[in-house]
């Protein structure tokens, strides 16, 4: 008898862990990242911008905990949300990913089943992607369901080569005339009678097939995908990518109308122009430099501001409305939603207008994680990278975190089991003409075509409008701080030698 209760009781116990570990496998929790295009860390009213409309973005600051120092590591090219997104996909620093996508450009069937969405998929989660890519692996490779995908720039009168084009033009013509001569939507608004733009005008790019926005695309995507997944047991795994607010910048009317031009302020380090621009490769023929005219005036950074507040607020109201669609799926409690950007962007601030720079402003986007065991309202000041989104992400899925992954998952910071921040300084890079280091309240700048080197205390002065490099009382900060950098580049494969630079301090 004692024989066969033995028997029993060790099927009973081979069933039971057979129904947990489904149970365990049907309730991983859903993950929901949501990523916009160009969004500076001081674009939402919860955080501090009393100028700007977002309900929805401040209700995630509220419900979750929110990263305040969250850093885009760089950029080998102009094109700095190519960068940004390689490195998320990949998990791989900015050198190394940049080497690596080259697999992906080959073809690479394992390059792919190394990416993001192939390692959560890899758990048992269904991905779904809809929105920008601009990755070189292709979206539908990775990702199981996808929908709408978007290049990195709209193809017509707003692209990158016919406004290189024209601006080569410019050069051979005699006595040019800039305002007849330049494409749509750049090197404007000249003055207060220049209407040559429309930030509503269906046609330049912001807007789809029939007149629907972009963002209003993505979010029907994504609620449709919401409506399907509720009915389905398996957790899911959305990458839901707006152009918003990237330029062109556009929005319907209405939400343009909720700026007025006398509202909107001027930037604390507003500059008609930055005067290292050229040496840093931020010349006049730098496509996100061009959309506003040479000196910068505080009218046109003004309307450019207007724009994009307006593109904000209206992605804001497309992300409540899948925030609704969640709750009302019944999927919420066991949902985490991750909210980032890829970079910042100057916005008038230095005198520039663009993403190609290692200032704060252009760097840093906004960062919140909503979701179980997330505390509420609290903020992290310790500094990370937004790349470990996907670390995170893998983290909260149960997945391993492979060998070749250089991120870090910010869980137990965002859930306050450790004070310990995942980095002891934060390394930038831009081509070969700028590279920083941020550590100890502290950020050093390097332009190595000029051989010239910026130094912030960023506590004193978080605008970064006060260079204290050539201060006696500062020159061993500069050159412990150059040290540390000169690590960080072995450290990330950087490939700029500017060890000459640091034998002259």
């Amino acid at each position: 008898m004692n024989f066969f209760r033995i028997i029993i009781l060790i099927i009973f116990f081979v069933f039971s862990s057979c129904n947990i570990s489904k149970d365990v496998k049907k309730n991983k929790p859903n993950i929901v990242f949501i990523f916009t295009d160009d969004q500076t860390y001081t674009s939402i009213h919860a955080l501090g911008n009393d100028e700007i409309i977002t309900p929805n973005l401040d209700k995630l600051v509220n419900e979750g905990t929110t990263f305040t120092n969250a850093y885009n590591m760089g950029s080998w090219s102009g094109a700095v949300c190519a960068a940004s997104r390689a490195m998320l996909i990949s998990g791989r620093s900015v050198w190394k990913a940049n080497e690596f996508r080259q697999n992906w450009v080959k073809k690479d069937t394992v390059a792919y089943q190394k990416s993001w969405p192939k390692l959560m998929a890899s758990q048992g989660y269904e991905t779904y992607m809809t929105g920008k890519w601009h990755v070189d692996a292709p979206a539908y490779k990775v990702f199981e369901n996808t929908t709408n995908i978007r290049p990195g720039m709209p193809k017509d009168a707003w692209g990158h080569f016919k406004m290189v084009a024209k601006f080569d033009s410019l050069s051979k013509t005699k006595n040019p005339n800039s305002e007849v001569i330049m494409p749509n939507g750049y090197n404007r608004p000249k003055d207060k009678d220049d209407t040559s733009w429309s930030p509503s005008d269906v046609s330049k790019g912001g807007f789809w097939q029939g007149g629907k926005h972009w963002s209003e695309v993505l979010k029907d995507d994504a609620i449709s995908f919401i409506n399907t997944a509720k009915t389905k047991e398996k957790p899911f795994f959305m990458y839901l990518a707006f152009n918003a607010p990237h330029d062109p910048r556009q929005a319907p009317k209405e939400y343009v109308d909720m700026y007025p031009l006398e509202n909107i302020s001027t930037p604390k380090s507003y500059l008609p122009e930055y005067p290292f621009r050229h040496d840093i490769a931020n010349g006049d023929d730098l496509r996100d430099e061009a959309l506003a005219p040479f000196p910068r005036t505080e009218y046109a950074i003004k309307v450019h501001k207007q724009e994009y507040y307006a593109s904000i607020t209206h992605v804001d109201a497309q992300i409540g409305m899948i925030l609704d669609a969640l709750n009302k799926s019944g999927k919420m409690d066991n949902t985490y939603i991750i909210f980032t950007a890829d970079h910042g962007l100057a916005m008038g601030r230095h005198g520039l207008l663009g993403k190609q720079n290692l200032f704060d402003h252009s760097i840093r986007p906004p960062m919140m994680i909503v979701g179980p065991e997330i505390p509420k309202g609290k903020k992290v000041t310790e500094d990370v990278y937004l790349q470990d989104v996907m670390a995170t992400s893998l983290d909260i899925a149960g997945v391993e975190k492979p060998s070749y992954i250089d991120f870090n998952s910010f869980l137990d910071l965002a859930k306050k089991k450790t004070k310990e921040g995942n980095y002891k300084e934060i390394y930038g890079a831009y081509l070969d003409v700028q590279r920083m280091i941020r550590k100890d309240g502290y950020k050093l700048l390097v332009y190595p075509k000029i051989k010239k080197i910026l130094l912030f205390d960023l506590k004193n002065d978080p605008e970064e409008m006060n260079d204290i490099s050539g201060n006696p009382e500062n020159k061993e900060k500069v050159k412990s701080l150059f040290i540390d950098l000169l690590q960080l580049q072995k450290e990330m494969d950087d490939p700029l030698n500017i060890t000459e630079i640091y034998q002259t301090l």
